[in-house]
Formats: C-alpha cells, sequence, structure tokens
C-alpha cells in the first residue's frame, strides 16, 4: 500500500467508526416508558445498534432484530434474526411478520423502540395482501438493475409493503414510536430510510405506479390490480425520532482527521446520486484541473447507481473508480471509494484504490479497464490489481464515502 493509499484508508476507518452505533445510539435514547419496551431493529446496523440498546437501556427490555447474514453480534435480550439483502427471502417476510405481531402486543403504556439503518428494505420484505413474492421481488430486481435511484427503489417498496410506509407504527399504537435511524440516503429523510416502516409514506399513493411505468418495468398482473386500487394511509400513534448518525457527519470526522495532517480539503456533497461511472468521469475531470494547485483532499458521499448492462462482478464503488481511473492515468492522484457497511453492492470488498498507475499496471497484467467497465466488472480489474478494500462487515451504514488526494 502506497502512503497516499494508507492515508485514505485512515480516512475511511475515521468516516466508520464516526457513525458506530456504539457511540452515536446512546445519546439517541428517549426516557423508558411506564410500561414494556420492544425493540424493533431492522437494516445492516440493526445487531451493533440493538447491542448499543442493551448496554445502556436501564430497565426491562425484549425485541427482535434483523440483519444481513454475517452482519451479526452477540446479544443477549434481543432476539437477533438474520435474512437476505439485496435481494429478500422467506427469512426476511418472517422478520417482518415477527415484528408487526410483537409491536401488535403493546398498549399506551409501552414503546416501540424502533432502530432503522439502510439495508432495512430488502430484510423486511412482507408483500402487502394479495401480492404474490414472487411478484414483489421480479419487480424490485427488474428496478435494482435498471440504474433507478434508490428513493424510486424505496417508493415501490413502501407501496407494495405490508410492514414499511408506516405500517409498523400502525401496528404498534396506541403505544408510543420512538425511531433511532442511522441515514444511508442522500438527504436524510428519515421517512426513506429503509422504507420507512416507523414514518408516513412521503410518496403520493400514485407514484409508484408513475416509477414502474417511466422505468419500463413489466407488471405482474397481482401487482398491477394492487396498484390501481385505492391507497389509505395507515394510522399512526404518537411518533418521535433521532437521527444518530449520517454521511455529512462521517465526511466531517475524516475532514477534521485531514486537517490535522496538514491538507486543505474540500467536501463536494454528502448527497451525490447517479450512474457511478458517470461521476467517476466527472470527478476525474474535475481532480485534472486541480492538479499543478498544490496538494489537496475532495470528499464525497451518497449513493450512486449501476445500469446493468454486462455480465460481470461490479459494485457501484468499483465502476466509479474504474471509471476514475481512466481519467487520471499517469497523473499524481489517489482515489478511494468504498460503501461505510463494508459492501460494495454484493460484493465482500467494502470498495478499492485507484491511482495515476492503474491504467498502466492494469495494462502489464493484460487487463482491459476499459472493456471491464463495459461489461460491469469493474470487481475484476481492481481485484486482478490486488487494490480492493476488504474490512468485512462494519455494521454500520452512511453509504459511500469516497476520498480523491491530489499530490504536489
Amino acid at each position: 500500500m502506497t502512503p497516499a493509499q494508507a492515508l485514505l484508508t485512515e480516512l475511511f476507518a475515521a468516516a466508520v467508526a464516526a457513525a458506530d452505533p456504539a457511540h452515536c445510539v446512546p445519546p439517541c435514547l428517549p426516557p423508558p416508558p411506564r410500561g414494556r419496551t420492544a425493540v424493533l431493529a431492522f437494516g445492516k446496523a440493526a445487531a451493533s445498534m440493538a447491542a448499543a440498546v442493551e448496554t445502556h437501556w436501564p430497565g426491562p427490555l425484549e425485541g427482535l432484530a434483523v440483519t444481513r447474514d454475517g452482519h451479526g453480534l452477540p446479544l443477549h435480550r434481543i432476539r437477533l434474526l438474520f435474512a437476505g439483502h439485496p435481494h429478500g427471502d422467506t427469512r426476511s417476510a418472517q422478520a417482518a411478520r415477527g415484528m408487526l405481531d410483537l409491536a401488535a402486543t403493546l398498549g399506551p403504556d409501552d414503546l416501540a423502540l424502533v432502530l432503522v439503518s439502510g439495508g432495512g428494505s430488502a430484510l423486511t420484505t412482507l408483500p402487502a395482501p394479495g401480492i404474490d413474492p414472487a411478484s414483489k421481488a421480479a419487480v424490485l430486481r427488474a428496478l435494482l438493475h435498471c440504474g433507478a435511484p434508490i428513493a424510486d427503489i424505496n417508493s415501490v417498496r413502501r407501496r407494495l409493503s405490508a410492514f414499511k410506509g408506516g405500517r409498523l407504527a400502525a401496528a404498534a399504537a396506541p403505544a408510543r414510536v420512538h425511531s433511532i435511524v442511522i441515514s444511508d440516503v442522500p438527504g436524510d429523510d428519515p421517512a426513506l430510510v429503509a422504507s420507512g416502516p416507523s414514518f408516513p409514506d412521503p410518496s403520493p399513493p400514485q407514484a409508484a405506479a408513475a416509477i414502474l411505468a417511466r422505468w419500463r418495468i413489466p407488471l405482474p398482473d397481482d401487482i398491477a390490480r394492487h396498484l390501481a386500487r385505492p391507497a389509505s394511509p395507515p394510522v399512526l400513534p404518537a411518533l418521535s425520532h433521532r437521527i444518530a448518525a449520517t454521511a455529512a457527519s462521517a465526511l466531517s470526522a475524516a475532514a477534521a482527521l485531514a486537517t490535522r495532517r496538514g491538507l486543505r480539503c474540500t467536501l463536494l456533497s454528502d448527497r451525490l446520486e447517479g450512474e457511478a461511472r458517470t461521476l467517476g468521469s466527472a470527478h476525474a475531470a474535475l481532480a485534472r484541473g486541480l492538479v499543478g494547485h498544490g496538494p489537496q483532499l475532495l470528499l464525497s458521499g451518497g449513493e450512486t447507481s449501476v445500469t446493468v448492462t454486462g455480465s460481470g462482478r461490479g459494485g457501484r464503488n468499483a465502476e466509479y473508480l474504474a471509471a476514475l481511473a481512466l481519467g487520471i492515468a499517469g497523473l499524481p492522484v489517489t482515489a478511494l471509494a468504498a460503501d461505510t457497511d463494508g459492501i460494495d453492492g454484493s460484493e465482500s470488498n467494502a470498495g478499492a484504490h485507484a491511482d495515476g498507475t492503474t491504467l498502466a499496471r492494469a495494462r502489464a497484467r493484460g487487463l482491459d479497464p476499459a472493456a471491464l467497465l463495459a461489461n460491469n466488472d469493474a470487481h475484476a480489474l481492481f481485484a486482478g490489481l490486488g487494490d480492493l478494500i476488504v474490512t468485512g462487515p462494519t455494521r454500520t451504514n452512511v453509504n459511500d464515502f469516497r476520498a480523491i488526494l491530489i499530490e504536489s
């Protein structure tokens, strides 16, 4: 690892640490109720958020937490479940049903403590009545592969769900519902994280049908019938929430460390979206224009998307870096892009490094970066160069972290 790569890796670690539930969840806990407290946790950070509550909660505690396989931690009072991600499975439906059933047992003196983090949508896939799980899975898989932004995907998820869009909170009535959110969505609207099971649905009922038409997604008959029926929003109890961690707070921690290292640091945005390769090319052009103007660091966050047309193994951060590498060849520029949950798409790496030597090193090994990118196979490029970043599950999720170091 070069000194520049080591520095960027250290900044990424600082960003992830800033979103560690062990530190950011306890300040968000509400006062205990007179009655029961039931934890309902879902997402890639569910186990670590639940563990933080178990450590700091002063009274009796029960509940369920569901997370992705491999993202668990030992829990003592909260039952831990696992389910499929990024595509839900039968365990996802069972987890959602179990949480709805537990919520329904709560009374007016009780508290539903809902712990929300990114990834929770796939981990709680319980279709609305009348929808075949296979139909819902096919529609969402098509949306995931066509390049639709996460806001569109989650809007459809809410409309087709028996759990999302406030329906979990409605099941807990008349209990009080307090949500603690680790945000992985650009803009940090808590109703959009994990498709908002404990928040009112911000989308109009007709939004899902319009989104599916815009992306030209074929509709199975059961989903077409469901979308044609009038939708009545669920009746919600008293709600409160706190946002425990965001992309902005993670980037701020990295920027503070970079400043202490003597670097001039610019935060481009914490909410960049769009096609991963398009953003990579744009950032390469920006970096080229800054070469020769002194050492500096560019930071950004958000969530890009990938339109899958090839047959390779991608990951949006790898795809971003492959496009960036094509534009910084030969320049004193080093970049890191990684997902703060430790998983770039469905691969086992968090992301990768790229620099001005990536193109030449790839060609020396018989790799064609442009062809690999065209085949959505950026993972193979960085695996072949030994430039993947493998952290394992971080048990938090404030989405993508990108850092570009421009040296003298």
